[in-house]
């Protein structure tokens, strides 16, 4: 029995091949797992919006298109020797009705590529990657651009200072799943933090340089450092395989998975409210500026 029963990839919207089906796949066959696919396009398009009018021909054609479409991705999955379902759900609100197939398939990992969309319109729109990093209840994998189908390299990017995580036990989360994937892969586990002292101080970071703040910054990282090692240890991740490393977290992980090649971070959500909510989180921001691919996770808050 594999890391995983059972996937769940959202297709592209140009049912094209993508990064996140190459990836899907090559999951499913290494873990034996069953392939749900689905594609949630737009309705049949209105011709005569003043007429509220659907073209009967038009409508036939539109539907045929991914009739066929469902008919090769099944012969694709059986040809590849995989157990799997594929279907088009037409859909006006395609968040709700991935959240309502997640409630009824019960998959153990949502995979689906990333959609590039400007950060102007970030700002005014939240994107539908955001919204499923925020509200799917499992873990969402999502592909920006693969350098193998099957990862090479897995990355659990922790922060073991947050309150946040710690109370949720969110990091023992990330490092659990990250685990379960590179186990599934064959591949390392590499254990990533980043960690950025100038929030202690206010945002005066220069001070740091100069009199007793340079002894109170190297007392803080040590103790900081501890509680990673203290992390690491717990999970048995061996010392040539923890990096720590002083920097804003997402440029920290961009170079990190440059360097090393990184095929997967995996970072966790939170529940979040306000402003933070608005700004978003740091998974949301590494989304559209690491390259590679994130998988996401979250640890639920005791009710």
């Amino acid at each position: 029995m594999g890391q995983y029963e059972r996937l769940l990839l959202v297709a592209d919207q140009t049912l094209h091949q993508s990064a996140a089906m190459l990836r899907a796949i090559a999951l499913a066959k290494a873990s034996g797992a069953a392939l749900d696919v689905r594609a949630f396009v737009s309705p049949v398009p209105i011709t005569h919006l003043w007429e509220e009018k659907i073209d009967d021909v038009d409508a036939q054609r539109y539907q045929r298109r991914y009739r066929r479409w469902v008919a090769d991705e099944l012969e694709q999955l059986s040809n590849q020797g995989l157990d799997g379902t594929v279907d088009v759900v037409f859909s006006s609100h395609p968040l709700l009705d991935i959240l309502k197939t997640v409630h009824v398939l019960k998959p153990d990992l949502l995979i689906k590529d990333v959609r590039l969309e400007p950060a102007l319109k970030r700002v005014f729109i939240t994107p539908l990657d955001c919204h499923l990093l925020r509200e799917c209840p499992i873990p969402v994998h999502l592909v920006n651009q693969i350098r193998y189908a099957l990862p090479h390299r897995v990355v659990a990017a922790v922060d073991p200072f947050d309150p946040d995580t710690q109370i949720s036990g969110l990091n023992d989360v990330i490092i659990r799943s990250a685990n379960a994937l590179a186990v599934q892969c064959d591949v390392p586990l590499h254990l990533l933090c980043a960690y950025d002292l100038s929030a202690a101080f206010n945002g005066d970071a220069p001070m740091i340089n100069g009199g007793w703040n340079e002894d109170l910054a190297n007392e803080l990282r040590q103790t900081l450092h501890q509680a990673f090692v203290a992390l690491a240890d717990r999970h048995g991740v061996p010392p040539e395989r923890r990096h720590f490393v002083m920097g804003h977290p997402v440029q920290v992980i961009n170079e990190f998975v440059e360097q090393y090649l990184a095929d997967v971070v995996v970072m966790g959500t939170v529940h979040r409210v306000g402003i933070e909510r608005v700004i978003g989180s740091t998974t949301e921001r590494a989304l559209y500026s690491v390259p590679g691919s994130i998988l996401a996770v979250r640890k639920e808050p005791v009710r």
